[in-house]
């Protein structure tokens, strides 16, 4: 009867019909934990946390969802390693379980917060064996849900979700060739004979190309002579020449990253065997379509501006183009700087710029907490903060510190029950433990 009660509290507490709560909700908590120091604001999150992994017990699924968006709202907030800790394995069966019920039960609102919870919960592990377990677990229903045609709004999250996994918990070449062979067959499914096939939209092939780039950003020793990534290079000129500029800027990051990575081969020797004289062509081949695609890059560099075309991002296509052009005709890659509180974290490459880049868009709010706290990311950045920034020590009015301070504050309420029920514990337990050499008056 017990759990029962809390888990009706719970659903109170998560339930509502209004879409706009977890947006809402979101931000009133992260407007409460900005008051308070250390202590108070892991006691809250540690008590929302708790409460949303039940509700994600319950049937319905608005519930669900809104327990979601919390535990992602926490996990940005801080790094949440002694929840992990502890409930490691149950947040991320619950989310699983999301997945795995596909469109019958769960929205894909409610798959796309699972996907993305997911993907926090990666992170924060960093790697080791719980991160080996969520890429072994995740792999499969990740790319069944993919193949799930029922709603497209899914998938961005989904191949974001894939792409952390795979980045934290795979462990050699292979295992990333298959992640990229998964998100790639979202946009060219194997047909059978009686499937006929469906015209990706802008944003499907934007979101592919960019999680498909962030794992290639891992990789080394492409054999760009080979005929498989030569196919690729022409199917990624080809978007080069699309209307949409989002797919025009993701194709361009990704063939700079080829071209970055990849190593080509070429004989000069008069007798040649067979093999070497086919090498040589391949090579030929592949200097046509970098040639080509240097022209398409220096068009798109000095584009001229459209009817509806917005100037930021217009601006922001010639300057990656500009890059991009630079990159090919001297070797430069771009150099950037980007403010992690009172540090620097400085990039000099391709694969850096779009790995950072893209752990940017995936952590949102929480990125700068993470970029200063997240070993991992420390990790894979080199990046040491020289202090951290303490994202609960914001100034807030001496009006809105009565607010959250009040005693019907939700944080009180919940401080108030926490100490309660140790309290009756305490009792039970091992009654006048805490009185022992107190006087009475005292006691």
């Amino acid at each position: 009867m017990g759990k029962r009660n809390s888990q009706r509290k719970c659903a109170a507490m998560f339930d509502t019909d209004d879409d706009s709560s977890v947006t809402s909700s979101s931000t009133s908590r992260s407007d409460m934990m900005s008051v308070y120091g250390g202590e108070d604001v892991q006691f809250y999150q540690d008590s929302v946390l708790d409460q949303a992994l039940d509700a994600l017990d319950e049937k319905r699924g608005s519930t669900r969802e809104n327990a979601l968006s919390s535990i992602i709202d926490a996990f940005n907030s801080n790094i949440q390693h002694d929840f992990v800790e502890k409930k490691f394995a149950t947040l991320l069966h619950h989310c699983l379980a999301s997945l795995k019920k596909g469109s019958k039960k769960a929205s894909a609102k409610e798959i796309s917060l699972a996907s993305h919870a997911i993907g926090c919960l990666a992170l924060t592990v960093g790697c080791g064996n719980n991160a080996r377990e969520i890429f072994e677990e995740s792999v499969r229903p990740l790319d069944e849900s993919l193949a799930s045609k029922s709603d497209v709004s899914k998938v961005p999250s989904l191949l974001e979700c894939l792409a952390i996994i795979t980045f934290v918990g795979g462990i050699d070449q292979e295992e990333t060739e298959q992640s990229m062979d998964i998100m790639w067959r979202v946009i060219h499914p194997k047909l059978g004979s009686n499937v006929v096939a469906v015209k990706p939209s802008a944003q499907l092939i934007t979101s592919v190309v960019s999680s498909w780039s962030f794992l290639l950003s891992t990789m080394d020793d492409l054999n760009l002579n080979s005929k498989n990534w030569q196919n690729q290079i022409s199917y990624l000129s080809g978007l080069l020449d699309k209307e949409d500029r989002t797919v025009r800027i993701a194709a361009g990051e990704a063939l700079a990253l080829i071209f970055e990575i990849g190593t080509t081969e070429k004989f000069y020797t008069d007798s040649r065997s067979a093999e070497e004289s086919k090498t040589q062509e391949s090579y030929i081949c592949l200097q046509g379509l970098k040639g080509k695609v240097i022209n398409q890059c220096r068009n798109l560099s000095v584009e001229a501006g459209g009817k509806g075309s917005a100037k930021k991002d217009l601006n922001n296509q010639r300057s990656l183009f500009r890059d991009i052009l630079e990159f090919f005709e001297y070797g430069y890659s771009p150099e950037t700087s980007t403010k992690i509180g009172g540090d620097s974290l400085q990039t000099s490459s391709w694969s850096q710029m779009i790995q950072l880049n893209f752990l940017k868009h995936f952590l949102g709010g929480g990125f700068i907490k993470h970029m200063q706290e997240n070993e991992f990311l420390h990790d894979v950045f080199d990046f040491t903060p020289k202090r951290k920034f303490n994202n609960n020590e914001q100034r807030m009015s001496g009006g809105e510190k009565r607010l959250f301070k009040s005693p019907n504050s939700v944080l009180n309420k919940a401080r108030t029950q926490h100490l309660n029920k140790q309290r009756l514990q305490a009792e039970g337990r091992n009654f006048g433990h805490y009185a022992v050499g107190v006087p009475e008056e005292e006691a």
